[in-house]
């Protein structure tokens, strides 16, 4: 293919791809997906790097700002768009920011992502600082937009990072802070990068998050505590918290949730420390939100 990105080569295990059967397949792009965790698992030091990074810039009031256009920027913007629900956080806290805008995340525009200077502007226009951390997303690793914001992240004093699924050249290396490659080869369809590189892309994202929340204090145990209650789910999910952990029957835990605020996690340190709403929140704040803190070493509140 005259390309020596790896995901723009040619796969030869799906070459006649379209002369097989429906379960043909079906099958051979299971066989392709298999591989995608071993790869993300080889990039497990680079990603722990990531979410130290995203941790000290959330100690410090910064923010994790993904950047990237097409598939990658949708997938930010969803990693980004999660944690509010999950965690409670506040929106501003992860953020995605996608070449081309809100309505690329619905309709294509893949033209957007030809201009550095626009993704320049977008680290501008986000009022990026040295308290953050921008991690930017190009599974071809040559994404001008994506470039140019880390560029402009950088001159502004942010920590920065990419991901990307092809082997990264050694200049990429050395200008930034963490690379992450998972090397999940050529697509199933050629240069389908929402396939093999969309999924690994995802997994490192919900990696990074997740584990930076829980280095956060969002979880005890493994429980998602830093929860506020904003629809019958999570309503039900947060009484069921509170139930397992604290041996309360379904009124109990309802009557402690709304005393709390509809927030998992002071209902649990009210409960343990019998403590009112406030003092928990100062006692909360006290350790960082970490509500293990609270409690005897290599104890949770359960």
């Amino acid at each position: 293919m005259l390309d020596d990105r790896l995901t723009e080569q040619r796969n030869p295990r799906s070459e006649a791809i379209d002369r097989l059967s429906t379960l043909g397949i079906v099958g051979l792009i299971n066989e392709e997906d298999q591989s995608v965790a071993v790869a993300v698992g080889r990039e497990a030091q680079s990603i722990a790097r990531a979410v130290d990074l995203t941790v000290e810039a959330f100690r410090a009031g910064g923010r994790l700002i993904y950047v990237g256009a097409g598939t990658s920027g949708r997938l930010g913007v969803l990693d980004a768009a999660e944690m509010p629900p999950t965690y409670g956080t506040d929106p501003e806290m992860v953020q995605g920011v996608i070449a081309g805008g809100f309505q690329a995340l619905v309709h294509s525009r893949e033209g957007a992502e030809d201009r550095p200077e626009d993704g320049a502007a977008a680290m501008d226009e986000k009022g990026v600082g040295a308290t953050d951390v921008v991690i930017g997303i190009a599974t071809s690793g040559t994404t001008p937009f994506v470039h140019g914001a880390l560029a402009r992240a950088r001159e502004l004093g942010a920590r920065t990072g990419f991901l990307l699924c092809t082997p990264p050249p050694r200049a990429l290396r050395e200008a930034h802070d963490v690379v992450i490659a998972p090397l999940t080869g050529p697509e199933v369809v050629t240069g389908s990068t929402r396939m093999k590189a969309g999924t690994a892309t995802k997994m490192v994202l919900n990696t990074i998050t997740t584990a930076a929340m829980i280095r956060c204090g969002k979880v005890d145990g493994n429980l998602m505590v830093d929860l506020q209650v904003t629809c019958l789910k999570l309503q039900d999910r947060g009484e069921r918290i509170l139930m397992a952990t604290l041996g309360l029957d379904r009124e109990g835990a309802r009557s402690l949730l709304a005393r709390a605020g509809g927030h998992v996690k002071t209902a649990l340190v009210m409960q343990r420390l019998d403590i009112d709403r406030s003092e928990a929140g100062r006692a909360l704040q006290g350790v960082q939100g970490v509500i293990g803190a609270l409690a005897p070493e290599g104890d949770h509140l359960d």
